[in-house]
């Protein structure tokens, strides 16, 4: 049964301005199954009428990022290189779902109150299965995605490094094993994390990495664990862009909020920076950025992301060129720090 968030199949799969573009999508063939299970969000795996933080007028479109591939890539780059991520893809979708299937085992009355001894067990927790930061804060309706929805307006944000030396080789197959694992491993820690916390008595959802429910890099900014940069991107110390992020929403109240505007000096960075608009093989980063609706910009052209990212399952150039990926953090914040003066 068709709910309202899965895409309309006559609209061109459900990919705003495809049509416009003159692009006729790829048809999902066998994949449909799978990118069907990728559109579901929250309200198809809980009873009608349960209390949701739904989007706000302003939130944006999300977009399933595998649809956008198999309907945008080149056919004999999926045919070809997909395969051989077949067994990270697979365990990233089935992640995703038991995020979602999980929440019948919440408890019917969750604790909101957690003492320091549970927040630590989550940093703990975090750091053991490879994530780099934990950040704390609260989902702003605009954050959720317009054919999205998530139970609890109350987030712990984690990011996950990737392979510096993988994605200095972008874009390239180990490159793109190196994206694959990262939405992989970081599927497995929100689920994990989210049993831990069942089992002190909170509810939770856990929000993969792939197809989220919140527009991840905005939350984390929130957060205070980095800045967009010029390609859409968090931008964060030690990392630069060189990291997924996934959420965990919680009934937990008093979380220790993190939200923080110290790196806000990265977007003025960004802004006199071209590089990764100029290394982009689809030319898909706006230098001169739109304004959205919700009157912030937009970084990404997706439909020219849509064929370098398929052809090398990942792409990841933006990443590779960033200066905050191939520089010293401190080093470049100070130097900012110093032509601004």
């Amino acid at each position: 049964m068709k709910t309202e968030h899965q895409p309309d199949e006559d609209s061109y799969f459900g990919l705003p301005g495809v049509k416009e573009a003159g692009i006729k999508p790829n048809s999902p063939g066998h994949l449909k199954p799978v990118l069907v299970m990728l559109d579901k969000s929250t309200v198809d795996y809980i009873p009608e009428g349960t209390p949701m933080v739904e989007p706000g007028e302003l939130s944006r479109l999300g977009l399933n990022v595998p649809r956008i591939i198999f309907s945008l890539g080149k056919r004999r780059a999926i045919f070809l290189k997909i395969p051989r991520f077949a067994a990270r893809i697979a365990r990233t979708v089935i992640n995703r779902s038991i995020g979602y299937t999980s929440l019948r085992r919440n408890p019917v009355h969750p604790k909101t109150t957690a003492d320091e001894s549970v927040i630590q067990e989550i940093r703990d927790m975090a750091s053991g299965l490879g994530c780099g930061e934990v950040g704390f804060t609260s989902v702003p309706r605009d954050f959720v995605f317009s054919n999205k929805s998530i139970l609890y307006p109350n987030a712990i944000v984690l990011t996950m490094e990737m392979n510096k030396d993988r994605v200095s080789r972008a874009p390239s197959m180990s490159t793109g094993r190196e994206v694959c694992r990262t939405y992989d491993q970081l599927g497995v820690v929100v689920n994990k994390i989210a049993t831990q916390l069942r089992r002190r008595g909170f509810a939770v959802q856990a929000g993969a990495a792939l197809g989220g429910d919140v527009n991840y890099p905005r939350l984390a900014q929130k957060a205070g664990l980095g800045w967009i940069g010029k390609h859409g991107l968090l931008i964060s110390p030690g990392r630069g862009p060189s990291q997924r992020i996934a959420a965990i929403y919680t009934s937990i109240e008093n979380l220790p909020n993190t939200d923080s505007n110290s790196y806000e000096w990265i977007g003025d960075f960004c802004n006199n920076c071209h590089v990764c608009v100029q290394a982009c093989p689809g030319e898909a980063i706006f230098d001169t950025k739109p304004i959205m609706n919700d009157g912030n910009p937009k970084h990404i052209d997706y439909i020219r992301c849509a064929g370098p990212f398929a052809e090398s399952v990942g792409c990841s150039v933006c990443i590779k060129s960033c200066i905050f990926f191939r520089g010293d953090f401190e080093k470049i914040r100070q130097l900012h720090k110093k032509k601004s003066e």
